[in-house]
């Protein structure tokens, strides 16, 4: 299937490792060039070869930065627009905040994840708007979670600015239709990455179980019996991203292999 993309510029956040390398590889395969970036340049170098292996006639990008940081995220876009063009495609992401229990979390703690979770979504969503309306076709894609729909508890932060972050998905979709911008959230389940098996290593000290045993239960926990692969994610990011997903906007996508039991 032609996705419909190619030569598109795409700016995808925290890509160096994990969902958001999988989104920025999906991409370039569709024929993007693709700015990525992330806080360690050597893994983001790595990334940046690959990104060039799969797409070597397209022109690719790779910036150090923290997505927490208001005057980061506007070098790098800056950046961006200077070397490749103006952007068409923007994939917000982020690592998620500290994993707690209410009462085992500080103020710092809110106003860290406030930051990196929320405040880095509206950021990037207000440099990149203004030229995807002046050129009437844009997409915007923000990578979130499934406690946006089913709450943990170990998620608190987590849980509770996902839910917002859905709110603000479908209020900028509204506002930004008419532009011919698609903004949509997926909301990713149990995948197979870093942050997957650091939250099994939360667990396992909460509960006082193996890491191990805390990774069977989680996995155990999901209708389809497996934990979703990276691959799984940016494939679907990329359609969101679409010529054939133009008709979508708004939505909050669930890629869960099933976990998720809201019925909306």
């Amino acid at each position: 299937m032609d996705l419909g993309i190619s030569n598109r510029v795409a700016m995808v956040a925290a890509s160096s490792k994990g969902l958001g390398k999988a989104v920025a590889l999906a991409l370039a395969k569709e024929g993007c060039g693709v700015s990525i970036c992330g806080r360690d340049p050597e893994t983001l170098a790595v990334t940046m070869k690959e990104l060039e292996a799969i797409n070597p006639g397209n022109k690719h990008l790779f910036i150090t930065c923290d997505v927490s940081r208001e005057e980061e995220l506007g070098r790098w876009h800056r950046a961006t627009v200077e070397a490749l063009g103006p952007v068409d495609i923007l994939v917000t992401n982020t690592g998620g905040p500290p994993a707690a229990t209410f009462l085992d979390l500080s103020e710092e703690a809110w106003a860290s994840g406030v930051q990196s979770t929320l405040m880095n979504v509206v950021r990037l969503s207000r440099l990149v708007l203004p030229g995807m309306r002046e050129s009437r076709w844009g997409r915007i894609v923000h990578l979130t979670s499934l406690v946006a729909k089913q709450p943990l508890p170990l998620l608190t932060i987590s849980s509770t600015l996902r839910a917002g972050l859905s709110a603000l998905t479908k209020t900028m979709a509204t506002e930004y239709a008419r532009d011919l911008v698609t903004i949509n959230a997926l909301l990713p389940g149990h995948i197979h990455t870093d942050r997957q098996i650091h939250l099994a290593r939360v667990r396992a000290k909460t509960e006082g179980i193996s890491q191990e045993r805390a990774l069977e239960l989680t996995q155990a926990g999901i209708p389809m019996g497996r934990f979703g692969q990276p691959e799984e994610i940016g494939d679907a990011v990329a359609f969101l991203c679409s010529e054939r997903a133009a008709y979508i906007t708004g939505t909050s996508l669930q890629v869960d292999g099933g976990i998720i039991q809201s019925t909306f």
